[in-house]
């Protein structure tokens, strides 16, 4: 069963790819976005990365999984990796996804964010912690859920969560935690934490991200 903490959780994985792998997946992006001229409509779309990044990321997942279940023991698989580019100016606001379904035996339990490429300015990746009320709806898991019984839901407040949902967020007090963490490391957090990317103020930042689901 998957603990409430485990939506609560950081984690880092130093070294998730090798340098080989990393300028592989590199490589391969640039070719798949000169090939399709994708460029974001806002600085929060992704792009379903090309099926030879999303093996080299996989592999990493699997390597990875025995240091993500310290933190995360419900992991058992990964989503397929959308790709971010970001640049001067842009940002991704504070938001959370919480739990959609929680009666649904897979499950969400955390999200994983891998920088291939750091902004020359800014542009840091957080999460936000809050002890408000305000965060949290009434909802909670039953005997039938993949939770352990009573595990509280946080709000969705993103841009499907619509206003009333920011407006929640921008009232509530929050402590903000910024990472520096070194090339090629993968920031794992939790599925009920609040998150976003500072504004980027000079250079490009690319990122892949997933989401970590339970076994079910």
């Amino acid at each position: 069963m998957i603990h409430m903490t485990e939506t609560l959780a950081v984690q880092t994985v130093e070294g998730f790819l090798t340098p080989d792998e990393t300028a592989e997946l590199t490589k391969l992006l640039d070719e798949h976005l000169v090939a399709t001229g994708w460029r974001p409509a806002r600085p929060s779309d992704g792009l379903v990365a090309p099926g030879e990044v999303q093996e080299i990321l996989a592999a990493g997942v699997e390597r990875a999984l025995p240091a993500i279940r310290r933190v995360f023991p419900s992991v058992a698989t990964a989503t397929p990796w959308d790709y971010h580019d970001l640049g001067p100016g842009d940002s991704i606001e504070p938001h959370l996804h919480g739990v959609d379904e929680p009666n649904r035996r897979r499950q969400r339990v955390a999200r994983v964010a891998f920088h291939l490429q750091e902004a020359d300015q800014d542009g840091a990746f957080y999460v936000e912690t809050a002890s408000s009320e305000a965060l949290w709806t009434d909802r909670t898991a039953g005997s039938g859920s993949a939770f352990t019984p009573g595990t509280r839901f946080a709000r969705e407040i993103s841009h499907h969560g619509g206003p009333e949902a920011a407006a929640v967020l921008a009232q509530v007090p929050r402590t903000r935690w910024t990472s520096a963490p070194p090339a090629r490391t993968a920031v794992v957090y939790g599925a009920q934490l609040v998150h976003g990317v500072e504004t980027v103020r000079a250079g490009r930042l690319r990122k892949l991200i997933t989401n970590l689901l339970s076994d079910g």
